[in-house]
């Protein structure tokens, strides 16, 4: 995931959070100009996740059948990056899962 991206995300999160505390929010919304979707900036999030996983599982295939040009420090590598992108995707859905049941159980 680019650090831009998750830059982005944090922004939202945080002006979220300053709504839910009934601050005024800092960040610029979704209708304003230079505004991010948030569902756009978490699908693609989680597609560099999934391609990072299959990018890993096509060199271990590579290196387990014994093709040239597949070593198994790529195929370390390669697994180590794609269990640490799918672990940091995992704690941002607990987060996003706690921000959730923390709105809905606001009282009105």
């Amino acid at each position: 995931m680019k650090i831009s991206a998750m830059e982005e995300v944090l922004v939202q999160l945080r002006a979220a959070s300053a709504l839910a505390a009934g601050k005024p929010a800092q960040a610029a919304s979704k209708d304003a100009p230079g505004g991010v979707d948030f569902s756009a900036v978490l699908k693609g999030a989680l597609d560099q996740v999934n391609g990072a996983q299959q990018q890993a599982g096509r060199l271990a295939q590579d290196f387990e059948l014994g093709k040239s040009g597949a070593n198994l420090q790529d195929v370390m590598l390669s697994m180590q990056k794609a269990n640490i992108s799918f672990q940091t995707m995992v704690q941002v859905r607990n987060k996003l899962v706690s921000a959730y049941h923390d709105v809905m159980n606001m009282q009105v």
